[in-house]
């Protein structure tokens, strides 16, 4: 088993004794606060679907940087994310938007970065490399009543590819863009 792999359990498996704690402490089933469906377009685009209570799977091809020992990386990349959604109930007690998925985040998180895409890059390769980033991510988002919407993370993982070395190292991913929703009516926000 690669270490790619073990690493990727790991934090897999953090993330499932997670859901089974909340589980247990919180009372009903379904979807609370997340959208069940959510599509985003700006600087990239995302598909976001609700799987359970504060849980949800995300892809998206977005600008992101990605940096480790042998160098940096930094254009379009494609995005797979699980996300729980930890501060829904604090931002609700204090009058905040909850809709949209507007919310602070953290999970597993696999990124991919293709040498064709990159808009800059100082790893010792040609143009047709690709890196893999393989670990978990903490982020922000927030959605406006007019759709507005952004997301910013960070996160700290192991890189691997097809013609550069393996390594560990960062990565900060960001999208500004447009979501079209109708928003739940028994959560509109106040202003945020």
């Amino acid at each position: 088993m690669t270490k790619t792999t073990c690493l990727f359990l790991c934090i897999s498996s953090f993330f499932i004794a997670q859901l089974q704690a909340q589980r247990i402490s919180e009372k009903g089933v379904g979807i609370v606060n997340l959208e069940r469906h959510q599509f985003t377009f700006g600087s990239g685009f995302r598909y976001e679907i609700g799987l359970f209570r504060n849980v949800s799977a995300s892809t998206s091809m977005a600008p992101a940087l990605g940096a480790y020992g042998e160098g940096y990386t930094f254009g379009l990349a494609w995005n797979i994310r699980m996300r729980y959604y930890h501060n829904f109930q604090e931002r609700l007690d204090m009058n905040k938007n909850v809709v949209g998925n507007s919310a602070n985040y953290l999970g597993p998180a696999r990124t991919a970065f293709f040498g064709s895409l990159q808009a800059s890059q100082n790893l010792w390769v040609d143009s047709d490399f690709n890196a893999e980033f393989f670990g978990g991510v903490y982020g922000i988002q927030r959605t406006y009543r007019s759709g507005f919407n952004f997301n910013a993370e960070v996160g700290v993982g192991y890189f691997r590819g097809d013609g550069i070395p393996d390594g560990y190292g960062g990565l900060f991913s960001f999208m500004v863009g447009w979501t079209p929703m109708k928003g739940k009516k028994s959560r509109e926000p106040v202003f945020d």
